[in-house]
């Protein structure tokens, strides 16, 4: 049965693992998504709120918080996809591999608006 679940590059493979271990690593797919949502809104809304900035600063900010909630959802998927062939095949877990290059860009984007905004 488990074999014909989708992704069987994810199902075709090991022992089904512990519930509690899969939910757990589901909740944390879906914080990613939260997280991705998040960035594309606070894009949008960076777009949409006409700032006091230079229109080309707003511009770039919004375009990078949008990929930025692209890649959150990228590396959502990937990492439970990770996680969940790891528990089956009974190997060590994955950490996020993007979330630290997430982090450094999302802390200078928003360092960066906050100076445009309290600056200029």
């Amino acid at each position: 049965m488990a074999r014909s679940r989708f992704p069987r590059s994810v199902y075709g493979r090991g022992t089904e693992p512990d519930p509690r271990f899969s939910l757990a690593n589901e909740r944390t797919f879906l914080a990613w998504i939260r997280t991705s949502l998040a960035l594309v809104a606070a894009g949008v809304g960076v777009h949409a709120l006409h700032l006091q900035i230079p229109e080309e600063l707003g511009d770039v900010a919004a375009i990078v918080l949008i990929v930025l909630g692209i890649a959150s959802a990228a590396q959502a998927f990937v990492g439970w996809a990770r996680n969940e062939r790891a528990m089956r095949e009974g190997r060590p877990l994955h950490g996020a591999v993007t979330a630290t290059a997430l982090t450094v860009v999302l802390v200078l984007t928003t360092v960066l608006l906050a100076l445009a905004i309290f600056v200029l």
